[in-house]
């Protein structure tokens, strides 16, 4: 962010820090094959962010707080506004492989995956609930894309009522101009955004 972009906020009451829980969730959003694969059209190259998105999933893991994964999975057939804007998306379809979790994160069989036809994890599912029931006062967010279904999610969850912190290493995007750009207006907005070690020291020291 440059300067001016920060005063222009600044100046606006905007980049305030939020408050950190004891009690965080992290959302992993949408690492599924489909995205996490170059070689599908919808897909890109992202080796980083799932290595720094495992770490965080290990060190929830360890500090024995909730770790919900998150899937796009269109039925068959059934008409979507999104996807006659997005048609590529199309390929994500239930009960295709394309939608199954990116084998390289540390995934336990009790950590749930939400499916979704919206960009929010939030919308159309039962997501909040969720949260709520594991006790979360803070969502830690990582995935794909930090554009779309990142910045949806991370959206919603303040409108839930949730701190956000969003890492900036752990999200992934087609487009770098996109990312960055959509990290700026997150972390004036909406969330935190933070790096990697940032969140590790978070969840290690709860």
């Amino acid at each position: 962010m440059t300067e001016d972009v920060q005063d222009r906020y600044a100046r606006a009451g905007f980049g305030g820090t939020v408050r950190r829980g004891r009690r965080p969730a992290l959302v992993v959003v949408d690492l599924q094959k489909g995205f996490t694969d170059p070689s599908v059209p919808v897909g890109a190259a992202m080796p980083d962010e799932i290595a720094a998105a495992g770490r965080l999933v290990r060190a929830f893991h360890a500090a024995a707080a909730p770790v919900v994964f998150t899937t796009i999975a269109f039925p068959a057939h059934a008409p979507s506004a999104w996807l006659d804007k997005a048609p590529g998306l199309g390929v994500l379809r239930q009960g295709s492989e394309l939608v199954e979790i990116d084998p390289r994160l540390p995934r336990r069989a009790e950590d749930p995956v939400v499916t979704k036809t919206g960009a929010s994890a939030f919308f159309g599912t039962d997501l909040a609930g969720l949260l709520r029931a594991y006790g979360a006062d803070t969502v830690v967010v990582c995935g794909a894309t930090t554009s779309g279904c990142v910045r949806a999610t991370a959206v919603d969850a303040v409108q839930y009522g949730f701190p956000v912190l969003v890492v900036a290493d752990a999200v992934a995007d087609r487009v770098r101009s996109s990312h960055e750009a959509t990290l700026v207006d997150v972390q004036a907005k909406y969330a935190d955004v933070v790096p990697l070690q940032q969140a590790l020291d978070y969840v290690e020291g709860l």
